[in-house]
């Protein structure tokens, strides 16, 4: 990996633009640094013999008023002008950080009004903006820099906001939530060293916009004061002569474009070799499932208990209810697996019951509790606890579910730090044991290692034993299996039936797979446009025809490769298009009028058994749910 980026850097600088502005920038920097040590007597050398001359050989650009020479004096303001432009850059990033990641920790009405404070400062001029600024903190070189750092601050304030909102929804901050990781180490620890190289790329291409805003600022008299002086300060002096001395205007200005063009080029380069690319009310949706649907009685050993759970989403013209009244227990011990085509609405059930669903959706359930507390209504502070040892999420995309800048052992061992109070010693060796625990090869050096570094199933492998610092109850495993080879699938659904035996650890797995569903599940739910349609003993008859179907569609060894692939015609309804009456019934064999009229509701057909279907005790019963698939 590091030797692919160096060969990037070297590419990159081997270009006509790459090689230019290397160069560039290095002169300017080796002139700040230099320049005062070698010349400055001489820029500061009166001569009264020599006032205001043309360029001469004793005096390449001429002298000043005073007689003091001029290219002297214009290579000695290097360091001041871009010192103070370094300066005010800092200043602008950090306050802009501050600005864009500030709403993520505030309530919502008050991230909402600073959120809009830096839209309407992003509308305004940069220009505008600093001199705005320097009538606020006066004129001279503080003043200035304030005036120009604040006014770079909004830019930065939306950039690190788009940012930050980019990488909140992916599976490793996640993870880290409900691990039960606090809102301000969240920011620090998991998002901000993600975006640090964007913003690193544009704080480089802001500090060119910052030499020039200084320039300005001096040109006009309100910025660097005598005796002090730097470029704008000389330009503004130059021009008194210009028409006497073009020089003494011309060398200035030429100055502050080179450094300018410099500081963008340069961010233009870093930005080719890294890739990048420089109100709604809240509403309670209205109630879509006909009628309550009760589970099965309260039992000692329930650990989630869903009734009536829906999540809606906000849309201009009302709400989308991609989740309508789904309801199911699960006990200890118990594995549950949850099936469906893409859309049906599986993974975002999954995240409603972690807490991981955020607004604008709305969660509401007529109960939802987790290990008998009620998660809808307990505070946040109190739930963090439980969901960081008890509830383990294991995400669809292995790659996504660490983050990428933090070693495997430290990201394990965070659970351990923030749940379990242990020093940062004793976490990590926790963490090299839990990734011995789930089979992992040479656990302490791995440990070390970055995501990138580990395979797709070493990955979803150290995703479960991240699970496993704590004492999990209930593991959501979301498409654990996708993308994997039938070796490492097999594996890691050994690990989790491992797990569920050795610590009577609740499982629910989410998979489009209904034949590794059968053979690695008790019950199985089968989901249909944001409902649950049947709810069956894996071993069990299915009655729903979308059951039957996916049945049908399922391939194994016996299947019969002269016939054709049995297919489910048409496609599922999208969220916001679900149709009135049952939302299969354009794609049902068996449709009748009245399913086209009235949505079915999940009622109980046999002990463990609930089917949501107007003819499912009319339907012929042909197919078994086995390991396989059907038969």
């Amino acid at each position: 990996m590091a030797n692919r980026r160096g060969a990037k850097w070297l590419a990159a600088l081997r270009t006509p633009v790459g090689a230019f502005s290397a160069g560039l920038l290095v002169l300017v920097l080796l002139l700040a640094v230099l320049a005062p040590i070698l010349w400055h007597d001489k820029a500061f050398e009166i001569d009264t013999e020599a006032i205001a001359q043309a360029p001469s050989a004793a005096h390449w650009l001429g002298t000043d008023d005073l007689g003091r020479d001029i290219l002297f004096r214009v290579l000695v303001a290097t360091r001041l002008s871009v010192l103070l432009a370094v300066f005010a850059t800092v200043i602008g990033v950090a306050t802009g950080l501050v600005l864009g990641t500030l709403p993520s920790l505030l309530p919502r009405p008050a991230a909402r009004l600073l959120t809009s404070a830096v839209n309407i400062a992003v509308a305004f001029p940069g220009l505008l903006l600093v001199l705005f600024f320097s009538v606020i903190f006066g004129v001279g070189t503080h003043g200035a820099v304030l005036a120009v750092g604040f006014a770079l601050a909004p830019a930065f304030a939306r950039l690190a906001q788009t940012l930050s909102a980019s990488f909140a929804g992916q599976d490793f901050v996640s993870a880290a939530r409900i691990s039960g990781v606090g809102r301000v180490r969240l920011l620090v620890r998991h998002i901000l060293p993600n975006i640090g190289e964007p913003l690193v790329v544009n704080a480089t291409i802001g500090a060119g916009a910052s030499l020039l805003a200084f320039a300005g600022l001096s040109f006009l008299g309100i910025g660097v004061q005598a005796p002090e002086y730097d470029w704008g300060r000389l330009l503004g002096e130059g021009l008194n002569g210009i028409y006497v001395n073009p020089a003494a205007a011309l060398a200035p200005g030429v100055a502050v474009v080179l450094a300018g063009l410099a500081f963008n080029l340069a961010g233009e380069t870093v930005a080719g070799v890294i890739g990048v690319r420089t109100g709604l009310r809240k509403l309670a949706p209205r109630p879509v499932v006909p009628a309550r649907v009760p589970v099965a009685e309260n039992r000692d050993d329930d650990v989630l208990v869903v009734e009536n759970l829906q999540v809606a989403f906000p849309r201009p013209a009302g709400w989308t209810v991609p989740v309508r009244g789904v309801s199911f227990t699960v006990r200890a011990g118990e594995v549950i697996g949850v099936v469906g085509e893409s859309g049906s609405g599986k993974s975002l059930t999954g995240l409603a019951v972690s807490r991981l669903v955020e607004a604008p959706a709305v969660v509401t359930a007529d109960r939802l509790d987790f290990a008998g507390k009620p998660l809808l209504t307990t505070p946040e502070r109190e739930l963090r606890g439980l969901l960081g040892t008890s509830l383990a999420m294991v995400f669809q995309d292995p790659m996504t579910s660490f983050n990428p800048t933090k070693r495997i052992g430290r990201q394990l061992a965070e659970v351990a730090e923030q749940h379990q109070g242990l020093p940062r010693a004793e976490a990590f060796d926790r963490a090299v044991d839990r990734l011995r625990a789930v089979r992992i090869p040479a656990a302490e050096r791995r440990a070390k290692q970055y995501p990138h570094e580990f395979s797709g199933g070493m990955r979803q492998r150290a995703m479960i034993g991240m699970g496993l610092m704590g004492d999990p109850r209930l593991i959501i495993a979301d498409e654990p299996t996708t993308a994997l080879d039938v070796t490492v699938q097999r594996q890691l659904l050994r690990l989790l039936a491992q797990t569920r035996s050795e610590r009577n650890t609740a499982i629910i797995l989410i998979s489009h797979d209904i034949a590794v569903v059968a053979q690695t599940c008790e019950r199985m739910l089968v989901m249909y446009a944001g409902r649950v349609v049947e709810d069956l003993p894996s071993a069990g008859t299915p009655r729903h025809p979308y059951t039957k179907a996916l049945l049908a569609a399922t391939l194994d060894l016996e299947t019969d490769r002269d016939a054709p692939l049995a297919v489910i015609p048409g496609r599922p309804p999208e969220p916001d298009r679900v149709p009135t009456g049952c939302a299969f019934a354009d794609r049902c064999p068996a449709v009748t009028d009245r399913c086209r009229l009235e949505d079915p509701v999940l009622e109980r057909v046999e002990s463990g058994h609930r089917v949501a279907c107007w003819e499912a005790s009319s339907l012929p019963i042909k197919e078994t749910v086995t390991a396989g698939g059907a038969e």
